[in-house]
């Protein structure tokens, strides 16, 4: 496989095989439902996950926060199960089994030994088309959530992560919390979030991916018979481009805390989903400060002990994406900080990477992709999201092809692109505003 393998929604079947050696078969049920599965001959278990292609992006006002609110009431029990009955299901069989809510997608998953598949499927399927979202359990779960906000909120790398965001996106969905605030979570009412799982929860808007042992005509009936008898119908269309977040502004966030470090993020807009430098990013992302190796990690630990954590990162989402610098420091240590990662982008864009680093970044990514793919857990992920993202599988092959091609030249003039864009910085900690020289703005939060 030299290219990415389409996925089309009218396509009834499609089966090919990968790099690895494993078999990828998709199958669009008459519900609407698809199901696909990457058979993993020397794995004795099974990564499931039932994905729902809606996320935080999604709700409306008055909805803030009811996704993840709804991924919580999942839990709390069906029409045929108690929330103890879930539980037990998976702990009788030592499965693992969670969630996630995201900005673009929710996933409910499991990881279980091939026996306990049928358990697996039937559990977690009737959690998705059959949970009650008793009231009662609504207000006992409103204070779980207010308790998980309030966990985040004490930690300064999170709060300082929620700030970027909110500053870089400001005004567009993605700025907001994927959990909601506690504000939204105390005014959201069961008949928001009952209306939020109606609209969203039909067959016709969920895929089922498994990977390592597993039938893929055997998962199809399972999941058959999970939804029951529905009418039939198609899938729905994947995610479309909306409009994008406006440019970013310049500016400086400031939550202080009487923390011993300080938590802060420095960045701007980043890459999309369907943008084909992604493979560049990549690169410059690890140069950058993607590993033990990389610059930032090499001159802000290494030579000047400034740190203990600094990283880069670089979400990407249908039409928009972020690229930021994460770092925790000294409250005194912040100005010098945020110096050498202006410095650090400066000497980026005024020459690029060498050779060196080129090499050691494709080894770093091109190793670490390899690696992934020995989890079952990460080849299930790579379904759900090829499937709700831009509808295309991509393999191994290709994503390592896809890195080799970059070039020296390719990731200069990216970085003259991303790296000259105004930044947003949020900083969490012990410090005032003259103590952030160099950081653009005047906002305090």
């Amino acid at each position: 496989m030299n290219r990415p393998v389409p996925l089309p929604l009218e396509a009834p079947e499609t089966a090919f095989p990968t790099a690895g050696g494993t078999l990828v078969r998709r199958s669009v049920l008459a519900s609407g439902v698809r199901v696909l599965t990457e058979a993993v001959p020397s794995a004795r278990s099974t990564s499931i996950g039932y994905w729902v292609g809606v996320g935080s992006r999604d709700e409306q006002p008055g909805q803030y926060g009811s996704t993840h609110f709804l991924e919580h009431l999942l839990f709390k029990g069906t029409r045929e199960r108690s929330a103890l009955d879930i539980a037990v299901a998976f702990d009788s069989v030592g499965g693992e089994h969670n969630a996630a809510t995201a900005k673009e997608y929710t996933c409910y998953y499991a990881r279980v030994r091939d026996l306990d598949v049928p358990m697996a499927v039937a559990v977690i399927g009737d959690m998705v088309t059959n949970s009650v979202l008793d009231p009662e359990a609504f207000d006992v779960e409103r204070g779980v959530i207010l308790e998980e906000l309030a966990m985040a909120a004490d930690d300064p790398a999170d709060l300082a992560g929620e700030a970027f965001f909110a500053a870089a996106f400001a005004g567009h969905a993605l700025g907001r919390p994927i959990g909601g605030t506690p504000d939204s979570i105390r005014a959201v009412e069961r008949d928001e979030v009952l209306d939020h799982y109606r609209q969203h929860y039909m067959p016709s808007g969920i895929v089922v991916t498994a990977a390592g042992a597993v039938d893929h005509d055997q998962l199809v009936e399972l999941v058959a018979a999970a939804f029951g008898d529905v009418p039939p119908a198609t899938p729905n269309p994947r995610r479309s481009a909306e409009v994008p977040a406006e440019g970013v502004e310049p500016r400086l966030e400031l939550i202080r805390r009487p923390t011993e470090q300080v938590s802060l993020i420095r960045g701007s807009h980043g890459l999309d989903l369907r943008d084909d430098r992604r493979p560049v990013l990549s690169v410059l992302n690890a140069v950058l400060g993607g590993g033990m190796s990389s610059r930032l990690f090499q001159e802000v630990r290494e030579r000047r002990g400034l740190a203990y954590a600094v990283s880069s990162f670089a979400p990407a989402y249908l039409d928009n994406g972020a690229f930021g610098v994460y770092a925790g420091c000294a409250p005194d240590n912040v100005g010098a900080l945020l110096g050498i990662v202006d410095d650090e982008f400066r000497k980026m864009t005024d020459s690029g990477i060498s050779a060196d680093e080129l090499a050691r970044a494709k080894g770093q990514i091109e190793g670490a992709l390899t690696l992934s793919l020995e989890d079952t857990d990460a080849r299930m992920t790579r379904l759900g999201r090829s499937e709700l993202g831009v509808g295309e599988f991509t393999d191994l092959a290709t994503a390592l092809e896809r890195v080799d091609r970059v070039s020296t030249d390719d990731v200069l003039d990216l970085a003259r692109d991303l790296l000259t864009r105004p930044v947003v910085t949020s900083v969490v900690g012990a410090v005032d505003r003259a103590d952030l020289e160099g950081a653009p703005g005047a906002d305090d939060v």
